[in-house]
């Protein structure tokens, strides 16, 4: 893939170009700083950012002559509104060239997702997606679930829509193709099969249970399986399930058929007929009153890999078309894109998008509005999946504004909270202490806001829940006021609650005061008598209490957003203490690395018996120095 980074494909010009005055929106001041940078601008393709008082991005575009393109935004009268507020607000620009207009359309996507323009439209959800990896380095090859950088040596099948998806699919690997899927340490130190061996998911070959070239065999009919030669897999297993009924093997007749109906299931179970089709991508946009949603099929070899819905964010007075193209470039920045794309409709820039796409696909991408066949129905059914989707979101909206709106009027808020955080902490008998912070608003929870925090001055006292509670809001809204002292960014709760009574809520308001944060309102949520879920009581600052109906639509929602900071907390907590059991002493010990550790382990036997030794002991170890022994004693009987 090539690199839309690198310093010799594009030029970043230095000289931004500033004009000072108010930061108040002013459209003389926004079209004076245009004019400025106008002046200097090459009738060349490039990328450029309309920049604020402070310096931060406003929007990106792309531009096949700069020139010419930006010297649209000085003809106000021409402008539409929302471009108008956006110039208002410009006080400089940055400018990068670059040798064609789709690398400039590559590098206006990265520039999109690194910097979030309140201008741009924005994909929302852009968590990484998971793929299937079949390992490659190593002598029997492992299938696994991936997400992130694509560093590992193997094969990656994907995108996949979700992580069920994945482990639907994984799942069925294993059944039709035994695959080992542990890791190399747990593969490297077993001397009896494990209970994936023992329900038929694996072929034990950590015990020579089966040949290398019989596993190799294995591996090269899961290619096929995940290229879309199902067919052709399960034509060779009916094959042989044949030829050992014939033979009387009836133990690995019967293995085979079970396989065979495991294909098979796996067939009838495509939500969407893409036989046929190969790999490709469908996408179909759907609009209601500017709020857009755009449904996704993935298919891959013929095969359903899942949908997603999609609902960009900034899309208010946007064209269709524009928000669909800005769409694809942003999703297929961070996914590899297939050779066909689908749409529901013909994009005016449908041939720069393709010409980009080819470029960092380094082969040929399609984009097409299918006419007629299987394509077209593929089409139509993901047109009306993005149709419901949208629906069931305005639906949900519509319920969760009426839900924060009367949130407002049972905590007397100025108006519905647009940003709610809830804190819980977790712990067992003081150890592993973590704090949680999880977000919800207009939209439901915003899972990518989430945050913990582990408990780690000196000062807070093992299982001081109030302590941690101190440390936690601290930390938190000492981050806020260094990142977004003007609170402009949207990060700045509109309301605290907090899982706790009078206790939890007087520290937090404590905190608060100390900080000179006192805007924010903070309530604390504890549960009834014996602790009875429908009973909590709702406690405000002033001593004030409140309670809310059994059947209460309001108190359900609380108890929600309470049980997910709960769910959080605990996950985090767990996820912690699972990390301490697995810790090795010897992971603090200066200059010790995976390979020095392993040595000593392989000589010690334990990593208690390496602390342990002897100086005369650890000299001896293989490929420990006389200086290395030193330190490794020195730092497990410091005081002497």
């Amino acid at each position: 893939m090539s690199d839309t980074t690198s310093t010799d494909r594009f030029n970043e010009e230095k000289s931004a170009f500033t004009v000072r005055g108010s930061d108040a929106p002013d459209i003389e001041a926004g079209v004076a700083a245009i004019r400025n940078v106008l002046s200097t601008l090459p009738l060349r393709p490039g990328v450029y950012r309309m920049q604020d008082a402070k310096g931060d991005v406003l929007y990106v575009g792309k531009a096949k002559a700069l020139k010419n393109r930006v010297g649209n935004y000085v003809q106000v009268s021409r402008l539409p509104k929302r471009i108008a507020r956006m110039v208002a607000q410009t006080r400089s620009m940055t400018i990068v060239t670059t040798n064609t207009e789709s690398e400039a359309l590559l590098l206006e996507a990265q520039l999109i997702k690194r910097y979030r323009p309140p201008y741009n439209v924005l994909l929302r959800d852009d968590k990484s997606f998971p793929f299937i990896l079949l390992r490659e380095d190593h002598a029997f090859p492992r299938v696994q679930k991936h997400r992130g950088a694509r560093r590992a040596v193997g094969q990656y099948y994907g995108p996949f829509a979700s992580a069920g998806s994945v482990t639907r699919t994984l799942n069925a690997l294993q059944k039709l193709f035994l695959l080992r899927s542990c890791t190399d340490s747990f593969f490297a130190n077993r001397s009896r099969p494990c209970l994936l061996h023992q329900i038929k998911r694996c072929s034990a070959p950590c015990v020579d249970r089966i040949a290398k070239e019989d596993y190799a065999e294995l591996v090269s009919d899961a290619k096929a399986f995940l290229g879309g030669k199902s067919t052709q897999v399960q034509k060779k297993l009916g094959e042989q399930m044949s030829v050992a009924a014939e033979a009387m093997d009836y133990e690995l007749a019967t293995i085979l058929r079970d396989r065979l109906r495991a294909l098979t299931f796996i067939q009838g179970t495509q939500a969407i007929n893409a036989e046929g089709i190969g790999d490709a991508d469908v996408f179909a946009l759907a609009n209601r009153s500017g709020v857009m949603g755009i449904q996704a099929f993935f298919i891959r070899g013929g095969q359903n890999w899942g949908h997603r819905s999609f609902f960009p964010a900034h899309t208010a007075e946007v064209p269709e078309d524009e928000v669909l193209a800005g769409f694809l470039m942003q999703f297929y920045e961070e996914v590899p894109p297939p050779k066909l794309v689908l749409l529901d409709r013909v994009l005016p820039e449908a041939v720069l998008i393709e010409a980009a796409l080819t470029e960092k696909a380094e082969r040929k991408v399609q984009l097409k509005q299918p006419q007629r066949g299987d394509q077209v129905k593929l089409v139509a059914q993901a047109s009306r999946n993005a149709i419901e989707a949208l629906d069931r979101r305005l639906a949900e909206s519509t319920t969760q504004g009426k839900l924060l709106s009367e949130v407002a009027d049972l905590f007397e808020l100025e108006a519905p909270p647009g940003r709610i955080e809830v804190y819980d902490n977790s712990h067992i008998m003081g150890t592993n202490m973590v704090g949680a912070m999880i977000v919800a608003g207009p939209e439901g929870f915003r899972k990518g806001a989430y945050r913990k925090f582990n408990i780690k001055r000196p000062e807070t006292a093992a299982g001081d829940d109030f302590a941690m509670m101190r440390e936690v809001l601290e930390r938190r809204f000492a981050r806020l006021e260094k990142e977004d002292p003007e609170r402009t960014s949207g990060e700045w709760p509109d309301l605290l609650l907090i899982d706790g009574g009078k206790g939890q809520l007087s520290a937090v308001c404590a905190v608060l005061e100390e900080m000179g944060v006192q805007d924010v309102p903070v309530v604390g949520i504890s549960k009834g008598p014996d602790r009875n879920a429908g009973r909590e009581h709702f406690h405000m600052p002033g001593g004030r209490e409140s309670m809310l109906p059994l059947n209460s639509p309001v108190l359900f929602f609380l108890q929600r957003l309470r049980d997910e900071a709960h769910r959080f907390a605990i996950g985090a907590h767990r996820a912690k203490r699972a990390k301490a059991f697995t810790a090795n002493p010897l992971d603090d010990v200066p200059g010790i690395g995976p390979a020095r550790k392993k040595a000593l382990l392989m000589h010690f036997g334990t990593a208690k018996a390496v602390r342990a030794a002897a100086l005369e002991d650890l000299q001896r170890a293989p490929g420990v120095s006389a200086a290395m022994a030193r330190a490794i004693h020195d730092h497990f009987h410091a005081g002497g």
